[in-house]
């Protein structure tokens, strides 16, 4: 594992917006200014493909783990450490042992190249950054490294996942849907790109925003602008957010009447309690962090999570006569501590390795890199390769 600099490609700037991303706040630099592109081809990061392979392998241990630690959490009724409302803890488990089907997720690692990759987190109910691990740096590839290759298959498991729950979703007519209130434009174009993946697989597909969606109190169930009933649903929502109001309680009423994709008993596998869980499950494991609850127990070094966080927001980093914080608008929910083990450095930046699963496989690496310690969305995306 190495980090190359290279000359970006005339015009990659509409290359990239013709490849749909029309949104990217600056990035910052090592010494915090925002000015540097948020899609950065001017380097870029090598990897061996025994390197590759091992952390596919790593990543699909991790996540046959993460299922079997929400099969626990069901059977041992851990909701409250979960921080989610009583009331939806039967929906959750309903969605759970009905195998309600799901598409995609994200694992955020640390990864040197010197030893096996770290779970940081699962963000495997609303992740983003996918079309730049999918289309964005592929083209870059082949742009530029054609004979080289990459681990990124995640555009033909997206048709393929599609078509794999096409038969147990409730009608061939999925609505996709966003938050308007994303201003970036991230969100939306990620779900439009998961549209065109479904299209592709052979589903309907209406877009419309999150806010746009009714409640129709006579039918008893969810409605389009159309006011045509909604039978699949997709959302790049968070579910503790669809949770915390009525609008998640006619979800829970609802199901499996309109399913929503992703499924409800991911609400588990996306909040940060899923790492203390995991750590009692597996202690000791050499792709985990330790990890705990409400306290650091024996940790001196820690990282203080919240457990509904986003984007870097309200975490602390705790080492001996030093504390490192972000503010935001979480933490009421409680906190988890895990190990502190910073990313690995390379030329002064640090990058955080995005692994995705796509059904239950693994599909493919993106880099998000930034100067400090917290992954945050002053973050950096940046291709890889791998030579042949």
């Amino acid at each position: 594992m190495r980090r190359e600099r290279g000359t970006p490609r005339p015009g990659w700037e509409k290359s990239v917006a013709e490849q749909g991303l029309v949104f990217g706040s600056p990035g910052r630099d090592a010494a915090g200014r925002g000015s540097r592109p948020y899609w950065d081809e001017s380097v870029h990061y090598v990897f061996e493909m025994d390197e590759i392979l091992s952390m596919e392998a790593d990543v699909e241990v991790l996540h046959s783990m993460c299922l079997d630690a929400v099969d626990h959490v069901v059977t041992t009724e851990r909701y409250a450490d979960f921080g989610l409302p009583e009331w939806c803890w039967e929906a959750v488990a309903s969605s759970w042992k009905r195998h309600d089907p799901h598409v995609y997720g994200r694992f955020d690692l640390r990864y040197d190249g010197a030893g096996p990759a770290k779970m940081l987190e699962y963000n495997a109910d609303t992740p983003t950054s996918l079309l730049e691990a999918s289309i964005l740096q592929w083209n870059w590839l082949q742009d530029t490294h054609g004979d080289d290759d990459q681990w990124n298959s995640l555009h033909e498991k997206l048709v393929e996942r599609w078509g794999e729950i096409k038969a147990s979703l409730p009608s061939g007519e999925v609505h996709f849907t966003w938050s308007s209130a994303d201003s970036s434009g991230e969100d939306h174009i990620t779900v439009g790109y998961l549209q065109e993946t479904a299209a592709a697989a052979g589903l309907d597909t209406v877009g419309l925003a999150i806010e746009d969606i009714g409640w129709d109190s006579a039918l008893d169930r969810f409605v389009d602008l159309e006011e045509a009933p909604m039978a699949a649903v997709f959302k790049l929502y968070p579910w503790e957010w669809m949770l915390s109001d009525d609008f998640g309680k006619h979800i829970a009423r609802s199901l499996p009447d309109t399913l929503w994709v992703e499924p409800l008993w991911k609400s588990l596998l996306s909040n940060k309690a899923l790492l203390a869980v995991l750590w009692e499950m597996y202690p000791g494991h050499p792709n985990l962090l330790p990890a705990y609850l409400r306290d650091p127990g024996m940790l001196t070094e820690y990282v203080k999570k919240p457990l509904l966080g986003r984007e870097g927001a309200n975490i602390s980093v705790v080492s001996p006569g030093s504390e490192v914080s972000t503010g935001g608008v979480y933490g009421e929910e409680g906190f988890v501590y895990q190990l502190f083990a910073p990313l690995p450095e390379f030329d002064g930046f640090r990058p955080a390795l995005g692994a995705w699963v796509v059904g239950d496989t693994a599909a493919g690496l993106g880099i998000r890199e930034t100067a400090g310690l917290i992954t945050d969305d002053g973050a950096a995306f940046v291709p890889h390769r791998i030579p042949e």
